[in-house]
């Protein structure tokens, strides 16, 4: 059965908030779970449901998921496995009928990682499940490292001359509210790609040409890498994630593409390069300085 009302965990997130804006295109009512919902409706005049949700207060769970029969699942940053498999075993007992976990590539063979087990978890519930195993998202390069860009001119990543199959979580957003009102895409797993793996030089390159001003690849160290996120009062457990994060990439584990984007969307997924140009404002400092990269034509 399609889904008719769906929960988007992580509902403001970088993928959820793509999510809700997909279904709401495709007439699908959406509840948006948000740890802050009354800032949320403060800065959003539509009229979508947003519900307080918090994986660590299985006291909002209940009102978040009555009437739900679908739910775009998410497991943010610092939260335990066992608190999504908590919430999983609550859906599962109101009778939501089908969970899309927004999980990541190689989940199914990385039996160290949490979303591995989130999935086993998943498979073995009451719940029909589907697997949207991302690779990493373009939209980190402004989230968390627009900083660099902006003040330094670089990208500061420790991954070496690893490649990475970004894709573009508009995309991701995309393949989710295809899966979630379709139930052919039930009891499945897909692997979210961009078109092309790139090195970090490469992707420096790439917003050399579209920021029209020289972005270079600073390739620090692990080190000094841990020291500037650090600096920036950033958690330390949230550093060490992207220590090994960018360690996939260091040890050539984050290149591999895939057509399953394409396939599901029935067009080729972005490039790191339209996400440049869509999200270029976020990019440009206060004071630009004069041009000193002329893209090649």
């Amino acid at each position: 059965m399609t889904a008719q009302r769906v929960l988007v965990t992580a509902g403001t997130g970088t993928v959820g908030q793509h999510v809700v804006r997909e279904l709401r295109d495709d007439d699908i009512e959406v509840r948006v779970g948000t740890r802050r919902p009354q800032s949320v409706r403060e800065a959003n005049d539509s009229d979508e449901c947003v519900v307080e949700f918090d994986f660590v207060r299985p006291e909002t769970w209940g009102a978040a998921l009555d009437g739900v029969d679908a739910i775009f699942l998410v497991r943010p940053p610092g939260v335990e496995q066992g608190q999504v498999t908590a919430f999983v075993d609550a859906a599962s007992r109101v009778g939501v009928e089908h969970v899309v976990y927004l999980s990541t590539l190689g989940a199914d063979k990385n039996v160290l990682i949490p979303h591995h087990r989130i999935e086993s978890h998943i498979q073995q519930s009451a719940v029909r499940p589907t697997f949207l195993r991302a690779s990493f998202f373009s939209q980190n390069l402004h989230e968390v490292h627009g900083q660099d860009v902006v003040e330094h001119h670089e990208i500061f990543v420790p991954a070496g001359t690893g490649e990475t199959s970004f894709v573009d979580a508009r995309d991701v957003a995309a393949v989710a509210a295809v899966v979630l009102t379709d139930d052919r895409h039930d009891k499945q797993a897909y692997d979210l790609t961009g078109p092309e793996a790139l090195r970090y030089d490469e992707v420096a390159a790439v917003f050399s040409d579209a920021l029209n001003r020289r972005i270079t690849y600073a390739e620090p160290s692990i080190p000094a890498f841990i020291r500037r996120m650090l600096s920036r009062d950033l958690p330390l457990s949230y550093v060490l994630l992207m220590v090994g994060i960018y360690s996939t990439a260091r040890f050539g584990f984050a290149g591999r593409v895939t057509g399953d984007v394409g396939r599901l969307l029935g067009r080729p997924p972005r490039t790191v390069r339209d996400y440049v140009e869509d999200y270029r404002d976020r990019f440009e400092p206060a004071n630009p300085p004069a041009a000193t990269h002329s893209p090649e034509r």
